[in-house]
């Protein structure tokens, strides 16, 4: 993991001469590297108090990139655009007031948001679908299609009489010929046949009563045989409904939850997932990128903002980039704090005062972490 850090200083001698020990110091120890970060003038109102609260509230930006970044973090070469970064000034106008560039950003990060939950949620709609139809398909007896099984000479349907459908484990089946016509006394005798079987079980027809259905339900369950419900002309009504669905489905894909159910059973609905898939990946491998720019430019903005209120106008300051790892992390902070110690309201203060101004380190500075590539 990379830690990045903006700092801050005044352009005064004393400050100068410190940033180029400090450049000199940890480029003999390897802390950190170290680069300007160029950030244009913006404008100054009086409202910079509360912007500064605004933007230390802001987390838009922060957890948009952190959400998704983690996957996609080589589609931009997040080093060299920050080391090089510069302010995109036709989409952020620096003529614009601090609020309105910090409305800019924070507008269009969340439209961003918005359009990924509504993205995800159809994709992720559409993959459940799809496993949901898959079971049916290629699952066991118990959850998969019959419809490819049972044809309509294999059901016995009049006034009184109906056929049910039975899983039967391959162990079972001894068991089963043995007892189902016991399962209840309304059971048609030697009306048992095995319709189909794979390598887990069996799927058996048996001719009963109607009369004698829940009891028979009961008992089978009982004997651990499941009853598949099934009505022949019901789902050759659905196949049907699915096949004129298909013609017209088979070839659209308007970023709404598509009919799963035409598709699969007409040319397999992993082929329309894979496609989704490769759009979302597309719409995020652009927008996830667009993100993170915008994310830097909100650092660039705060650091600018910290900058005035905490060294005052005119604006006369330098941002620095260091880029260390957690392992050095502690030994460029005693690195800075020796060299800035200038610049720390604290330092003259009783160690009482000292706790009134404990943030002032965290105002100096701004740590962000980049997941690794």
């Amino acid at each position: 993991m990379t830690d990045l850090w903006l700092i801050s200083v005044p352009l005064d001698k004393n400050s100068l001469n410190s940033v180029e020990k400090l450049k000199r110091n940890i480029a003999k120890t390897n802390l950190a590297s170290c680069c300007k970060f160029s950030i244009p003038d913006l404008r100054v109102n009086l409202f910079i108090f509360l912007l500064n609260e605004e933007l230390k509230s802001t987390r838009g930006a922060d957890m948009m990139y952190y959400d998704k970044s983690s996957h996609f973090t080589k589609l931009l070469d997040l080093m060299n655009y920050v080391t090089k970064f510069q302010w995109d000034k036709a989409k952020y106008p620096t003529a614009l007031p601090l609020s309105g560039l910090a409305d800019i950003i924070n507008r269009d990060v969340s439209q961003v948001e918005t359009e990924l939950k509504s993205r995800a949620a159809a994709y992720n709609s559409v993959k459940a679908g799809m496993q949901s139809l898959e079971n049916k398909l290629d699952g066991s007896l118990e959850t998969r299609s019959l419809n490819d099984i049972v044809r309509k000479e294999d059901l016995v349907v009049s006034e009184y009489l109906t056929t049910l459908l039975v899983v039967v484990t391959r162990g079972s089946y001894l068991q089963w010929e043995q007892s189902y016509e016991s399962l209840t006394e309304f059971v048609v005798p030697r009306s048992s046949r095995k319709l189909y079987e794979d390598g887990e079980g069996g799927v058996f027809s048996v001719t009963l009563f109607k009369r004698a259905v829940c009891e028979f339900k009961a008992k089978a369950q009982q004997s651990m045989f499941a009853v598949r419900e099934y009505n022949f002309d019901l789902e050759e009504k659905k196949q049907k409904t699915r096949k004129e669905l298909c013609v017209h489905k088979t070839e659209q894909y308007v970023g709404q939850t598509l009919c799963i159910a035409s598709i699969v059973l007409c040319m397999r609905v992993c082929v329309v997932v894979r496609y989704m898939f490769r759009i979302f990946v597309c719409w995020l491998k652009v927008h996830v990128s667009e993100v993170f720019i915008a994310w830097i430019h909100l650092k660039a903005l705060r650091v600018f903002v910290e900058s005035v209120l905490r060294y005052g106008l005119p604006v006369n300051y330098q941002a620095l980039l260091l880029q260390t790892d957690s392992k050095r992390s502690k030994k460029l902070r005693e690195e800075l704090d020796s060299l800035f110690m200038h610049l720390d309201p604290t330092a003259t203060l009783s160690k009482t005062d000292v706790r009134v101004l404990s943030d002032w380190l965290e105002q100096v500075f701004f740590h962000y972490t980049v997941p690794a590539a």
